[in-house]
């Protein structure tokens, strides 16, 4: 794969290299990559926390209507 950063990516990477965080260009993505990825995974943990919390305070101030596992096994018909 080829791909044409531009110079301020570029100016970056040498900077990272000289640094001793990688040792080459391929290494600098790698990292990044992967980093970018972990970052996804803390947000969309986040937006599910978020959510969650969302639902835990209508079910506590009474606006979603819960069901007891009877009644599950009930609707379910097991």
């Amino acid at each position: 794969m080829n791909i044409n950063l531009g110079t301020p990516y570029e100016t970056t990477i040498k900077r990272i290299i000289e640094k001793g965080y990688a040792g080459n260009q391929t290494e600098v993505i790698r990292q990044a990559i992967v980093a970018y990825e972990h970052m996804l995974d803390e947000e969309e943990m986040i937006l599910v926390h978020r959510a969650v919390d969302i639902e835990v305070e209508e079910i506590e101030a009474g606006k979603a209507k819960t069901f007891s596992f009877e009644e599950i096994k009930k609707i379910l018909k097991v």
